[in-house]
């Protein structure tokens, strides 16, 4: 008895499978019958699907008008490019040129600053071999920030003869500048 009822069970499987093939089978052939008798069957492999609808015309039309854009767009941006590229090289063209310029100022500058400083040397050893007594007369006529510039410059002696020689306010004068010249100098 129990083996009746195995077997019947296999029995009731076997049939659910079989009816479940059936189905598939059929649900597909029906579907190609149709086909056939229509003539529908694709003859090569590069045929369209029935079901895919033809590209419309509007989106056709969208898409051209968007690759358009998109062009103008991809041109304007190579000109700016371009533009800016020139405008680079100018750039650094000039600065090449402004340093080259820079560069000859500042030789000039130290030339100029060199004979600068060479002629004021020269005309302190001059003031300083002079008589005490001849160059406190040219120091009275001089303005005496002027004065008070050379006067620095020279041997502490031949200054301190040349002050004395001068005129009380005047020998003053350029006392107060020489000794403020570093007054506002920082002491740290």
């Amino acid at each position: 008895m129990r083996r009746r009822a195995g077997r019947g069970a296999l029995i009731v499987i076997a049939l659910l499978f079989a009816s479940s093939g059936a189905l598939r089978l059929g649900d597909g052939l029906g579907a190609g019958l149709a086909r056939a008798a229509e003539g529908a069957l694709p003859q090569d492999k590069g045929a369209r699907a029935p079901d895919c609808p033809p590209l419309p015309e509007e989106l056709a039309r969208a898409l051209k008008l968007r690759e358009d854009r998109l062009s103008v767009q991809e041109a304007a941006l190579a000109d700016h490019s371009a533009a800016l590229a020139l405008a680079d090289q100018a750039i650094a063209t000039r600065l090449a040129e402004l340093e080259a310029a820079e560069t000859e100022l500042r030789k000039t500058l130290a030339l100029a600053d060199g004979a600068a400083e060479g002629d004021l040397a020269r005309l302190t050893t001059v003031y300083e071999a002079m008589k005490p007594k001849d160059a406190a007369a040219l120091f009275d006529a001089m303005e005496a920030g002027f004065a008070a510039g050379f006067l620095g410059r020279m041997r502490p002696d031949a200054a301190a003869a040349v002050l004395a020689g001068m005129t009380p306010e005047k020998a003053y004068a350029v006392s107060a500048i020489l000794a403020g010249r570093n007054a506002m100098a920082p002491k740290d």
